[in-house]
């Protein structure tokens, strides 16, 4: 059976073409923190605003995150908007099209960890594009150890907003992710059957994991 046709661009239906010289600069914001901080509502609420005031918008999303639909960005409360579940950013121009790409505005880029290109992306994107990207995404990993490329487009930013969560034991602002497994890879696809987020002090204690784990050097990514 052939795949479902891609997502439409979401905005005004009739959008102005203007010169490469005389095109907007671009943007880049991205939205940093542990996992249940709302990074992917924040996300959808930027890239919905947009949209609201016509603007062309799409979605990508890693096409490793399959949890809760494999074609949509969903939150962890449910809402849900369709986007381009990719392994790769820099197809995305060539998979939607030179002029659909041309007449695009805002691009949204969830889980943005596990994306390789993600640097080379936004560069060419915002720098030469003129595209508005928001980014959000795992500043760090379950070892508190840099996640993907996130944090090397930091110095690409306009703004870089960090969220906390509440730390599932006591309540307090969480900061971190703690795994609740004994697995080791870095890459670990999951929800709060794998993770949950945590403030410093039960982040130290470990509570509830094997913390040696923390103290072993990484190993190779298993997806």
């Amino acid at each position: 059976m052939s795949p479902p046709p891609p997502p439409p661009l979401h905005g005004a239906d009739q959008v102005v073409i203007v010169s490469p010289h005389h095109r907007r600069p671009g943007e880049v914001h991205v939205i940093i923190g542990p996992m249940f901080a709302g990074k992917t509502t924040a996300l959808l609420r930027r890239v919905m605003a947009e949209a609201d005031t016509g603007r062309n918008v799409a979605m990508i999303k890693s096409s490793k995150d399959n949890r809760y639909a494999a074609d949509a960005v969903v939150t962890h409360e449910g809402t849900k908007f369709p986007c381009w579940p990719l392994s790769d950013l820099l197809s995305f121009k060539h998979k939607l099209g030179a002029d659909a790409y041309h007449k695009l505005d805002v691009i949204g880029i969830d889980e943005a960890q596990f994306f390789g290109d993600l640097y080379d992306f936004c560069c060419e994107a915002a720098d030469l594009d003129g595209k508005t990207v928001v980014v959000a995404g795992l500043d760090g990993d379950y070892l508190r150890r840099s996640f993907g490329s996130v944090l090397n487009v930091i110095p690409l930013a306009d703004t870089v907003t960090k969220l906390t969560a509440r730390c599932e034991l006591c309540g307090r602002r969480a900061f971190f992710t703690l795994r609740k497994t004994e697995a080791t890879q870095t890459e670990l696809i999951g929800g709060t059957d794998v993770y949950m987020p945590v403030c410093r002090q039960h982040y130290t204690n470990g509570q509830c994991v094997n913390t040696e784990a923390a103290k072993r050097p990484l190993e190779t990514p298993v997806v």
